[in-house]
């Protein structure tokens, strides 16, 4: 198989344009220091590319992953790796997956395998040497695509084709394939909004709905981790045009009870998506006034930092806006209080929730990126050394009723002023 395998890969008729691709992914990210030394390690290895990363060069995206395949055992990649001092983690190990890592790119490297047993979130597996049987337990025909270091494919179920067909084809028995593994509902949606160029197969959507309980196997951070890879995706938009997708995310997301707001969306709040923040799109979606937020909150593990982002846009919009809200002098409060990302926050909230461009929140936009935040100078220090305070409530309270003077007067404050509010 191997020999037969190096005849497809190094025959002349397959070379393609893809190889000056190839090339510079070599130089950019020193991946070849990897091929090399799996490459060398017996007469027999062999390493390749697979999956996105082939799949974005052949339609012209920016690779971000690399992910490789190889026929040697996880343990000799750990051995290769870690003599020639190479920095790795076993990331997935029961499944074959060991990450290196070089400077600051990432490289996943799996041994090839079959898919023993499935229960529709785990796998059991057995490590293989057979490359088509590797790309026959893959999920989409394009997935399924191999490439040496020079850009030679090697693609049993013509994946390329499909995606240059625009044709978001699963390999063999579609329902085989979802029971497997549930999450590809989820990666189905994605890639057919990012790729598909024909409309949905009528079974294929029945087959989809048959099984979408079975979503329930799938852990929450398994979820949030796809459903952010679908909405940071170039494609996402497409979802509020597309009944079926949409349907089935909001049957497995139902806490995005606003995704129709990125139905006619004006060329700024673009310009926001564009930026691709998962938590403030996120926001757009789940905050509506109830504790819906809270629940999504509760539900997918995030970050403390990304739990308070959500929760100080859900506590404004969730109550009626203060129609001063947006005046300059409390967006300075929240500049003060909160920092340059709450406050932008508020006011892309508000940008989105607007039919029209509002140039003057465009223009407050332009204005507080180009200030710092201010600095409250007066410190305890220089209470307790000026004016014979002790330390204690009575200093607390005293240095936050300067502080609380200093923010209304525009974040200023006098020597007389201060001295004022001291002998008050």
């Amino acid at each position: 198989m191997i020999k037969i395998l190096n005849k497809i890969f190094n025959n002349k008729d397959n070379k393609n344009y893809y190889s000056k691709d190839f090339e510079d992914l070599n130089k950019e990210t020193k991946v070849e220091k990897i091929f090399e030394l799996i490459s060398s390690f017996s007469s027999s290895s062999e390493i390749r590319y697979v999956g996105g990363c082939i799949r974005k060069i052949i339609n012209n995206e920016k690779v971000e992953d690399i992910d490789l395949a190889t026929n040697i055992i996880p343990k000799n990649i750990c051995e290769i790796l870690k003599k020639n001092k190479i920095s790795f983690y076993e990331s997935g190990i029961d499944h074959g997956t060991i990450t290196a890592k070089i400077d600051n790119n990432k490289f996943e490297i799996t041994t090839l395998r079959k898919d023993i047993l499935t229960d529709g979130r785990h796998a059991q597996v057995k490590f293989s040497n057979d490359w088509y049987e590797d790309a026959s337990r893959r999920d989409f025909t394009f997935n399924a695509i191999y490439s040496d270091i020079h850009g030679n494919l090697y693609d049993p179920f013509d994946g390329k084709k499909d995606l240059e067909y625009g044709i978001v084809k699963f390999i063999g028995d579609p329902e085989k394939r979802i029971s497997e593994d549930y999450l590809r509902i989820i990666r189905y949606v994605r890639f057919f909004l990012n790729y598909s160029k024909i409309d949905h197969d009528a079974n294929l959507k029945k087959i989809i709905k048959q099984n979408i309980n079975g979503i329930s196997k799938i852990s929450s951070d398994r979820l949030i981790d796809e459903l952010k890879k679908l909405i940071l995706s170039n494609g996402f938009l497409k979802i509020v045009k597309d009944k079926f997708c949409q349907e089935i995310i909001g049957l497995i997301f139902p806490q995005l009870v606003n995704i129709n707001i990125f139905k006619n969306v004006n060329d700024h709040s673009k310009n926001i998506i564009e930026q691709k923040d998962f938590i403030f799109l996120i926001s757009l979606m789940i905050i509506d006034g109830t504790d819906n937020s809270e629940y999504f909150i509760y539900k997918y593990n995030i970050s403390n930092n990304d739990k308070k982002r959500i929760r100080f846009l859900s506590n404004i919009y969730s109550n009626n806006l203060n129609k001063d809200l947006f005046k300059e002098k409390n967006l300075w409060k929240i500049f003060y209080y909160h920092g340059k990302n709450y406050l932008f926050d508020l006011i892309n909230f508000k940008i989105f929730q607007e039919k029209k461009i509002d140039k003057k929140l465009i223009k407050l936009k332009e204005f507080f990126n180009n200030q710092e935040v201010p600095k409250f100078e007066i410190k305890a220090k220089t209470l307790i050394e000026q004016f014979n305070y002790k330390e204690g409530k009575e200093l607390g309270n005293k240095l936050k009723e300067i502080e609380d003077f200093w923010i209304e007067n525009s974040f200023k404050i006098t020597d007389q002023e201060l001295k004022k509010i001291i002998n008050n």
